[in-house]
């Protein structure tokens, strides 16, 4: 098939390579604009830019999708379908029906349980044991459009957002070559969307604030799911401290009060939260690399009855 695809993160950049290794023809990718990142604000390529651009493919990087000259853009490249991952901006009704084929979106959740923009680590969040990739027909509704093809994606003990987004990346990488495989033969049968949804909405930094009134539990999937971005952290000693790995238990210090630093040890120290308590095991101080906890005590002593600020 003659594809346009549109993707920008790394989660984008499987499915580009595994179309291009199934033998399609992606003709352009479309991605964001190059940003600046880091504290040297230097200019970056999004991954799906880098990885097209090394493969030959031209790219195009419209700062709104329905600016006229692009969409004469898409009309001149005249594709089969618009594949679309993680692009990151809403596609309008007249670039919807262009292609042949319309346009698939690989949704890394099993439809309709969540839609939105970070379906991955609210996830995580939730506590959900199973997440998956749905290929689905795009509408102009937000992730509303009719299911083609699903694969489920478990949910491991103590995953990460980081290490969930590998997995979903790869399923969604095979699936849309079966999908376009299924669709050129007319094989496939849409879905419509049926069921409770959530809305899994973009994450910011401010998410990453501990409140240790929350029970423990809570807080050990908050600190996996917002794992590697946007992190979680609180403040100890006026320093902001990253917690990047806890592990919640029982309740020991029953005197003690949410934020209180209960229990020290040589190779970790525990929290008390609103509801059990929290292990921490890997953490990052202000200013310094991560670290795993006996490391960090190695340097900063802690004792009994400090507190975590809110």
């Amino acid at each position: 098939m003659k594809i346009v695809y549109m993707g920008t993160p790394d989660f984008a950049v499987g499915p580009l390579e595994a179309l291009l290794k199934a033998g399609h023809e992606v003709i352009a990718a479309v991605t964001q604009p190059d940003k600046p990142k880091g504290r040297g604000k230097a200019v970056q390529m999004p991954p799906v830019k880098e990885t097209a651009l090394a493969c030959g493919i031209p790219v195009w990087q419209p700062v709104r999708v329905k600016e006229p000259e692009f969409i004469s853009l898409l009309q001149e490249a005249d594709p089969d379908v618009i594949v679309v991952a993680a692009f990151g901006q809403l596609l309008s009704a007249e670039i919807l029906s262009l292609p042949r084929y319309g346009c698939l979106n690989i949704h890394a959740s099993l439809l309709p349980r969540y839609r939105g923009a970070a379906p991955i680590q609210w996830a995580v969040i939730n506590g959900d044991r199973k997440t998956g990739v749905t290929i689905m027909q795009m509408d102009e509704g937000l992730d509303t459009g009719d299911m083609l093809l699903k694969e489920e994606v478990e949910i491991a003990s103590g995953e990460t957002a980081g290490t969930l987004f590998d997995k979903v990346s790869a399923a969604g990488s095979s699936l849309i070559v079966k999908a376009l495989d299924a669709l050129e033969k007319g094989e496939l049968v849409p879905q419509p969307q049926e069921g409770e949804s959530c809305y899994a909405p973009m994450l910011d930094k401010t998410m990453g604030k501990i409140d240790w009134n929350r029970p423990a539990q809570e807080t050990e999937r908050l600190i996996r799911g917002l794992n590697p971005w946007p992190s979680a952290y609180s403040r100890l000693q006026g320093k902001m401290v990253k917690i990047w790995q806890a592990v919640p238990e029982e309740d020991s210090c029953p005197q003690m009060k949410p934020g209180q630093i209960c229990r020290v040890t040589k190779h970790d120290f525990s929290v008390k939260t609103g509801s059990g308590l929290l292990r921490i095991t890997s953490l990052q101080p202000e200013g310094k690399k991560r670290m795993d906890a006996d490391a960090f005590l190695r340097g900063y002593p802690l004792t009994e009855g400090l507190y975590f600020e809110d």
